[in-house]
């Protein structure tokens, strides 16, 4: 308690100081409306600002800043500068933006700071400021956190509404008319009294010429043509008809192939190779050692893979050799009892509370260690040639690519051209940079010739950086009424956060800042109680941790939700009830339980064998809530038939969107909740291909229906929102049809039949 106190006084001295050194700076609004030096014009393409180009036939495209891997967000930020354009979005196109910094991503920084959403003190408020001033100055482009339509929302919006006063400004000039009698419809600029019309193609050559008004009129949402109703996506038609690039669809001249084999053993490094032995294979063409991998390359993937099965290796395996998940579970059950814990929130007094409470509750959860599974194995194409390194991988966060491979070829970070192409999942796993790294030593050894380096799907699964493995424990206290009084949680388990910078900066790794993804979804309690406290203990183990989709929420969602169902259960009420009563002043969420309730039926009956579990969680400033339908068999077998989900992410942008991110996180999630699980044994991970670390197939996906609360609270995102309250309403369902809590992830038949009905 006094650490983490001291803690917290340090990290806010360093924000006060930090404020005035950098006198609060941030990136101008006539900054962000700047043509940058990278931007790129191609023949009759004119620019109003960095954010879109205008062609003469009136085709507009826009500059994307974060990257497309299926969640919509190429369409999402081109409506939003369409929108206010007014531009006519049959025209409207998307390409990727350089890397620069008035594309950097600051919302995803200031997220990360450890306050909560809804914490309104001096010291949350300067540690924004200072997150806003810092982005600005690191310039990081980097999608994740459900932050790519929450950060273009103005800076996209103002850009469209800029060029459009640009373009009456020139038309106006143009027919010696005011400005105030034009008006913008569909790409064309008009002038009703004298009928005179011009496209934006014909106008923009004459705006460019003009200073971008830096305070624009926003639209009236009222007047929103395009945001808010449901647009065709711009990347779809590419992916029908294979014309869109993946990082695996590139092709360079003169291109060769590299397959890798790592350290099966977490720590481990190469000790010896026998090259002599593959050297006469077919198209193999020199084999390059690693730290802790070995790299075959060849004139094709198909020749480097089988040459590097053939390559006898020997690894020295390190004192991990010997870690299993039996062994990380004891660990964290000692953590429990008698590791140091951090405070992440404390309201009231809980420990007295829960001293004279009539009624005690108490539980203990567990989830394991999870892979990322995206559909694209990780791969990375390099050359280093000519003083300068060129890189395609599809990434999440191509200003850190830029940097790493700048300094693992040495060269300047300016001499280094990345080419995002489109991802083939991400999750999190596409922000790391170990396949950049290892494609840059490789090409470095190729005399200017470009390696295409892919990764089995075997050593994808075995070398991920794993969504954490955590544990936790919940004590309440319960009044005669049985209403929640004392809500104590501990959490136990890694940092992501910590174990990322350990690897991406490790000069800047530092747990004096606490890290705010442990205790996501926890200290952040929606649910009215009065005294509440939330800690986590840090447990380091040598398994790699990093971003997944949700991130803590993921975990922490399925303990606060499976624990707030017991406390329903032990006061003897009715799940979405007992919920209701504990949200009377937070009428967002309690509109959005009301409604899940309302359309799942909640209390109508079911088949015999079936049940109806309930969960709500907010995570990155969007509201959720799920209702699952699941039928357990006789022997534990366990199907989930229906999930009814509702969101109030704010204002809606492209519903057609957050449709399918629903049903994407909720599959996502559920796989996770069925199947998902990485075990160690000897220090190395069990799993290895699908058939051992499955996932949800279409036979098994249940029916979804997601409605949408279109609100007026600020924006949230959509990527992310729909995975964590999955694995607590499958949780809940199968208590409602058995009587038996599940308090382990994945769920499995056989902890169900062994399980004994939980009383009251």
């Amino acid at each position: 308690m006094m650490r983490k106190s001291r803690r917290r006084f340090l990290f806010a001295g360093v924000l006060l100081g930090g404020s005035a050194y950098f006198g609060y700076r941030f990136l101008s609004k006539r900054d962000r409306l700047a043509k940058p030096a990278s931007f790129k014009l191609n023949e009759n393409e004119l620019a109003l600002n960095g954010w879109f180009k205008i062609t003469p036939d009136n085709t507009v495209t826009v500059m994307a800043p974060r990257q497309e891997m299926g969640q919509g967000i190429y369409t999402a930020l081109a409506m939003l500068v369409a929108e206010e354009l007014d531009a006519d979005w049959s025209k409207v196109k998307v390409e990727q933006a350089p890397i620069e910094k008035m594309y950097a991503n600051i919302t995803m920084l200031t997220d990360g700071l450890p306050f909560d959403d809804e914490d309104k003190s001096y010291a949350a408020s300067v540690a924004r400021r200072m997150g806003y001033s810092l982005g600005d100055t690191l310039g990081v482009q980097a999608t994740g956190g459900s932050t790519s339509v929450r950060d273009g929302w103005e800076s996209m919006r103002i850009a469209g509404a800029s060029a459009r006063e640009m373009l009456i400004a020139a038309a106006a000039k143009k027919w010696q008319v005011p400005a105030s009698e034009c008006a913008t419809s569909n790409g064309f600029v008009s002038h009703q009294a004298s009928g005179k019309q011009a496209s934006y193609g014909e106008l923009a050559s004459a705006a460019a010429q003009l200073p971008p008004p830096t305070e624009p009129k926003l639209k009236d949402p009222k007047n929103y043509v395009l945001i808010g109703k449901s647009q065709r996506r711009l990347d779809i038609p590419a992916k029908v008809t294979g014309e869109a690039v993946f990082g695996l669809d590139v092709r360079v001249p003169d291109m060769v192939y590299a397959a890798i084999a790592q350290c099966p053993v977490f720590g481990g490094t190469l000790k010896s190779i026998d090259e002599a032995k593959i050297k006469s294979m077919p198209g193999v063409e020199r084999v390059v050692s690693l730290p802790n991998a070995v790299a075959v390359v060849a004139d094709s993937y198909w020749r480097a893979k089988t040459a590097l099965a053939a390559l006898p290796i020997v690894w020295e395996e390190s004192a991990n050799a010997t870690l299993d998940s039996a062994a990380i579970a004891e660990q964290f059950k000692r953590d429990m009892e008698t590791g140091e814990a951090g405070t992440y929130r404390n309201q009231g007094d809980t420990a007295a509370e829960l001293g004279r409470a009539a009624k005690i509750i108490e539980a203990q959860y567990q989830a394991p260690f999870l892979a990322h599974a995206t559909m694209e194995p990780m791969n990375c194409t390099a050359r280093v040639a000519n003083g300068g390194c060129e890189v395609w991988t599809s990434n999440q966060a191509p200003s850190l690519v830029q940097w790493m491979a700048g300094k693992t070829a040495g060269v300047e970070t300016e001499k280094v051209v990345v080419h995002t192409p489109y991802l083939g999942g991400g999750f999190g796993r596409r922000a790391e940079m170990d396949a950049v790294v290892q494609a840059v030593t490789v090409a470095k050894e190729l005399n200017g010739r470009a390696v295409k380096l892919v990764w089995s799907r075997e050593e994808d699964t075995q070398h991920d950086m794993y969504r954490p493995a955590a544990m936790a424990k919940f004590r309440a206290a319960l009044d005669g009424d049985g209403k929640p009084t004392a809500w104590w949680n501990r959490i136990v388990g890694p940092s992501v956060t910590l174990s990322f910078m350990e690897r991406l900066a490790p000069w800047a790794a530092s747990d004096m800042m606490q890290d705010k993804t442990n205790a996501e979804g926890a200290a952040d309690l929606r649910y009215e109680i009065a005294n509440v406290k939330v800690e986590h203990v840090l447990s380091r183990t040598p398994i790699p941790v990093g971003f997944w989709r949700s991130v803590g929420h993921s975990y922490n969602a399925f303990f606060k939700e499976c624990f707030i169902d017991e406390l329903a259960h032990g006061a003897g009420k009715d799940p979405y009830e007992f919920r209701r009563s504990l949200l009377q002043q937070h009428p967002r969420h309690r509109k959005v339980l009301e409604t899940v309730a309302e359309k799942a039926r909640w209390g109508t009956p079911l088949e015999k064998g079936m049940g109806r579990g309930i969960a709500l969680h907010e995570s990155f400033r969007s509201i959720v809530a799920q209702v699952a339908e699941v039928a357990v068999s006789d022997d534990g077998e366990v199907h989930v038939k229906r999930v009814v989900c509702v969101i109030d992410c704010g204002p809606t942008v492209n519903p057609d969107t957050i449709l399918a991110q629903m049903e994407s996180g909720i599959i996502f999630g559920l796989s996770a909740a069925l199947f998902g699980e990485i075990t160690i044994k000897n220090g190395r991970v069990e799993q290895g291909n699908f058939p051992t670390y499955d996932m949800v197939r279409l036979a098994e996906t249940p029916v979804i229906e997601t409605h949408i609360i279109d609100s007026s609270a600020a924006l949230g995102g959509v990527g992310e929102p729909g995975t964590p309250p999955i694995a607590p309403a499958v949780a809940n369902a199968i208590f409602a049809a058995t009587g038996k809590r599940i308090r382990e992830l994945p769920i499995r038949s056989a902890a169900i039949r062994a399980a004994e009905p939980t009383k009251a």
